[in-house]
């Protein structure tokens, strides 16, 4: 039986031209920002990526189907759509199985952009260690996906609500490089610094290209994650963000919000008590990211 891919015109076309292609999630878009904001932003990091050189491949499922590069017709859908599933490794195929509308995680992106044979995607930040995990065991699922589906994942850190000592170890232990772009200290989503040392720098997208391909030839199972600091006019300085990042959740924790709806819970509060200027660096920082994973899909395509 043939995968349910449904490529748009855009990726078949790159991919049957050997171009660049840069996957982008979807959850951004239903479970991170408000309608028409949401779509707007899909739209300008998508320009953003073609601007850099490559192809950008938003991918969600709908209608049965894994979609990889969504028209303007299914973005506009897929933004104004109510109760979209918020999907990872564990339900995927029970969502394409169904027809229900999903939009797609880091984990669940990965997995469908290695189907689409696409190795390079750019996101917000990535999932880890929630806080309280040694009592609560909440780990994204992302960690493991970077540990398996061979992906290069160009985010700005993990997300600063997360413990992000222990998302490091858990990196660690499952041999993910951690790889940070141009400074030595690991940055923290809306801040360049998070305290902590990086284990891995790289200053050039050349050289984190070749450390994926050389990954392959060894036979080394997973992905990369590629850490892009925000940009300097953009950031919330850590002590800043800190005391609201500890209020949100506590928040969360008072009214028992758990699992998958800890983050959304946390980045709405989050926007309400900063005005709305954590969703504006984070806007830049996917821009960001956008620019970055672009590169990088290019030197592959060069280096293949």
């Amino acid at each position: 039986m043939s995968l349910p891919l449904n490529l748009g015109p855009e990726v078949a076309q790159a991919r049957a031209e050997g171009r660049a292609i840069v996957a982008l999630e979807s959850t951004i878009i239903t479970h991170g920002m408000p309608f028409p904001q949401n779509v707007e932003t899909a739209r300008a990091v998508e320009d953003g990526v073609r601007a850099a050189g490559a192809v950008p491949a938003t991918i969600a499922i709908m209608g049965g189907q894994i979609c990889i590069g969504l028209t303007q017709n299914q973005l506009d859908q897929l933004g104004q759509a109510q109760d979209v599933a918020k999907l990872s490794r564990a339900d995927l195929a029970a969502c394409l199985v169904t027809g229900a509308m999903g939009a797609t995680t880091v984990a669940a992106t990965m997995i469908c952009a290695h189907l689409a044979g696409i190795r390079v995607f750019a996101t917000g930040g990535i999932g880890g260690v929630h806080r309280g995990a040694e009592t609560t065991f909440d780990i994204s699922a992302d960690l493991l996906e970077l540990a398996a589906t061979p992906v290069t994942v160009v985010a700005a850190g993990a997300k600063a609500i997360l413990d992000l000592p222990k998302t490091l170890e858990v990196l660690e232990t499952h041999g993910v490089p951690v790889i940070t772009f141009g400074q030595d200290d690991f940055p923290a989503f809306w801040s360049r610094s998070s305290g902590l040392a990086s284990p891995l720098r790289m200053d050039s997208a050349a050289q984190i290209a070749a450390a994926h391909l050389m990954r392959a030839r060894l036979g080394l199972p997973g992905g990369q994650l590629v850490a892009n600091p925000i940009p300097v006019e953009a950031e919330i300085p850590s002590d800043e963000i800190t005391p609201v990042i500890e209020a949100a959740l506590r928040e969360a924790q008072a009214q028992g919000i758990s699992a998958k709806m800890v983050t959304p819970f946390l980045l709405d509060r989050m926007y309400e008590i900063t005005q709305g200027r954590s969703l504006t660096a984070n806007i830049s920082l996917v821009l960001n990211n956008a620019r970055l994973a672009a590169a990088i899909a290019r030197e592959m395509a060069a280096q293949d």
